[in-house]
């Protein structure tokens, strides 16, 4: 099977399952023949066919609920249930039962595409080597979440900078348009139930952003409380399929279901070659 037809299985069996923004998928198809970074960041579904032939010695690694698709760009900023700021991996949508190894070859391979393009200071090579050493380190102290307010100060203040200046990403946020149409029950309840109080009036509005979920429904919901504006979004996914071992397929969806996530003020998703690069350097 070839990319083409691939994707086009791949586009007609997510119409099947949920509904699609049609003009945000053609600007992914554009985006997609840009250049190899975006490319690979779009196309997970045909990752996932091809990557266990190409590398078959990798894939007949012990499998462990992985990313899936994860790449230089899935990282970011949130504040926790305690208030502190955090950085890490932000982007599970497609999180399945992996080798995993995929995860470190993909995000390796996002590095290399992304240093070549000019988006990553840092040579392949050096890249590879950073992403391996840091995984060895998390696995020997356990994994653990990097807490910004205590700990990685450059990295905090690289996540704090002028790029994450709440003004013009409010502004941004208040010129979306908003949604006319009826909201999918299980986009409101993932929204709501990321709000601090059930009982806030809020309103619904689209926003176009990601590539891999590009096409995608994604909403989101402003409000104000305690003095100051919040922003919480919901991205519509699709029905999950179970495989013939009776096992979920990577990189499908549960039926009707909708990931949500908290914006954080000075804090949303950040863009990563900045951090990342800095973090090779430590």
């Amino acid at each position: 099977m070839n990319m083409v037809k691939a994707t086009r299985r791949f586009e007609e069996w997510l119409r099947r399952r949920t509904a699609i923004v049609e003009p945000d998928l053609r600007t992914k198809h554009k985006h997609m023949a840009e250049a190899a970074f975006p490319f690979l960041r779009a196309t997970f579904y045909r990752w996932i066919q091809v990557w266990p032939g190409v590398c078959s010695d990798l894939a007949k690694a012990p499998k462990v609920l992985a990313v899936g698709d994860l790449h230089i760009e899935n990282f970011g900023t949130w504040r926790d249930a305690e208030g502190r700021l955090i950085w890490g991996v932000n982007d599970f949508d497609e999180a399945a039962e992996l080798p995993y190894t995929n995860d470190l070859l993909r995000l390796a391979t996002s590095a290399i595409l992304a240093a070549e393009e000019g988006h990553l200071a840092l040579k392949p090579k050096e890249a590879c080597n950073a992403i391996l050493d840091g995984y060895g380190k998390s696995l020997a102290e356990h994994g653990g979440a990097f807490v910004l307010e205590e700990e990685h100060k450059w990295l905090r203040q690289i996540a704090t900078g002028e790029l994450r200046d709440p003004v013009p990403f409010w502004k941004k946020m208040d010129g979306l348009p908003e949604v006319k149409s009826a909201i999918p029950a299980s986009a409101r309840e993932a929204l709501e139930h990321l709000l601090p109080a059930q009982t806030l009036n809020y309103r619904v509005v689209r926003r176009v952003a990601g590539l891999g979920s590009l096409g995608h429904v994604r909403l989101v919901a402003l409000t104000e409380t305690y003095g100051g504006k919040i922003a919480r979004e919901a991205n519509l996914l699709g029905e999950r399929e179970r495989g013939s071992d009776g096992n979920f397929v990577p990189g499908n969806y549960e039926s009707c279901r909708a990931s949500a996530r908290s914006f954080c003020t000075s804090t949303r998703t950040m863009d990563c070659a900045a951090p990342l690069a800095a973090l090779f350097a430590h």
